[in-house]
């Protein structure tokens, strides 16, 4: 049925858990993963408007990359040892739920398995949701652990 599954994680908790069923998922379906992490760069024109040096923005941003790094590292480490084939992402932008879509389409990945925070009212509204990004947007199936 799936041979590709696209797993986006984001460091949080429920992506965390939604990372681990989503190789459960891949193993019981003799599926192979690519993982990814996007990282949001801080844009220049935080430095155009004199709020930061574009040292601390290329900091900042190399800090964001090791983290995302490690990230799919570690969930390379579940998935080895769950024998599930791996191949891991990471990836930059400002729109993540394209990079997202970008990933999927370029890993020929049949499904994606991601997470939802379930944020409400305002927090959703001042955060937005990748996750129902990814929905509005997709041609493929999405599972959405929750």
């Amino acid at each position: 049925m799936f041979k590709r599954v696209l797993i986006p994680i984001d460091g949080s908790p429920v992506a965390s858990k939604a990372a681990k069923a989503g190789v459960a998922f891949a193993k019981a379906l003799g599926a192979k993963v690519v993982s990814c992490y996007v990282v949001e760069e801080l844009r220049p024109a935080y430095r155009a408007r004199g709020m930061v040096t574009q040292e601390l923005i290329d900091e900042v941003n190399q800090s964001n990359l090791d983290r995302a790094q490690q990230l799919v590292e570690k969930l390379g480490k579940v998935a080895t040892k769950a024998g599930v084939p791996f191949t891991p992402v990471v990836s930059t932008g400002h729109r993540p739920h394209e990079r997202i879509l970008a990933v999927a389409k370029q890993h020929k990945c049949d499904v994606i398995f991601m997470a939802t925070h379930g944020r409400s009212g305002f927090s959703k509204l001042v955060m937005g949701s990748v996750t129902q990004k990814v929905l509005a947007h997709a041609t493929l199936p999405i599972l959405i652990y929750r």
